[in-house]
Parts: structure tokens; sequence; C-alpha cells
């Protein structure tokens, strides 16, 4: 996952979804409507996050 990638050191489970959510559309290739986001979006990429360090 290249959130993984580019923030190797973050503290999933205590991120704040506005950090998360910056660095979504930092990723490369990253081109859908930001403002399409919510809460639940974010609480997914959350979790996938989680499960990939798992």
């Amino acid at each position: 996952m290249e959130l993984e990638e580019a923030h190797p050191d973050a503290d999933v489970v205590n991120l704040r979804f506005t950090d998360l959510w910056k660095w979504v559309q930092e990723l490369p290739g990253f081109d859908d409507d930001p403002q399409k986001s919510n809460e639940k979006v974010l609480e997914a990429i959350q979790m996938a996050w989680l499960d990939e360090r798992d």
C-alpha cells in the first residue's frame, strides 16, 4: 500500500482523518474528487492500512 510506503512510522490507529485525507490526496496517481471523501471512506482506508500491517 502506498500510504505505508510514504508514512511507515505513522500511528495508524490514532491517525487524524484530516491527516489521512491529506496523505491520500498526495499519493501519486490520485485523481478522484477530494470533496467526495467522508468519514466512512477514510475509515475504510484506515482499516485496510491496518490489515496490511498485520
